[in-house]
């Protein structure tokens, strides 16, 4: 117990805070709390990302997740007046479907860790990419480079889920 530092204290905390809220996302039975507790959830993940010395990622996390995409998130849940009723357990082949796919996947995932290397990463030895890790300047060379075409899917991918929303909800309004 000797070794254990203020900052592996604060990864523990954060980490389980993280996996608390999100299990928070799947069980609350209102969906606003559901989407509060997803905003505890960003802010737990940003205090992982300030332990990592990513202080842009951790800004950008609580700027854009935690604020403008929840509040889109809020305003179509409010938009479409979902009630309190919560999740219905009922084992329906889909649902069964869903579950063994994501024990399948966990399977997966776990045989790829199991057989990954112990070494660390190669690049933390060079000093130089390691004092770019997580600046405004790498995320923007990475963001509109390597990462272009996803960041613009993904955009337009909300785009389209707030107006299939809105388009749902037209006859009730």
């Amino acid at each position: 117990m000797s070794n254990m530092s203020a900052e592996l204290v604060l990864f523990w905390f954060f980490s389980i805070s993280t996996v608390l809220a999100a299990a928070g996302v799947i069980f609350a039975r209102n969906p606003v709390a559901s989407a509060m507790s997803l905003v505890a959830t960003f802010f737990f993940l940003a205090g992982v990302y300030v332990l990592l010395w990513a202080h842009t990622i951790a800004a950008l996390q609580v700027l854009v997740y935690a604020g403008a995409i929840m509040v889109l998130f809020l305003f179509v849940i409010m938009l479409l007046s979902l009630s309190d009723s919560g999740p219905v357990l009922s084992f329906t082949p889909s649902r069964i479907l869903g579950g063994a796919a994501v024990v399948g996947l966990f399977v997966a995932l776990s045989a790829v860790f199991r057989k990954m290397p112990n070494t660390e990463l190669a690049w933390t030895t060079d000093a130089n990419r390691v004092q770019e890790f997580g600046t405004i300047k790498h995320l923007g060379e990475v963001m509109y480079t390597q990462w272009l075409f996803p960041f613009e899917a993904v955009s337009l991918l909300l785009l389209v889920a707030i107006l299939g929303a809105v388009v749902v909800a037209k006859p009730r309004i």
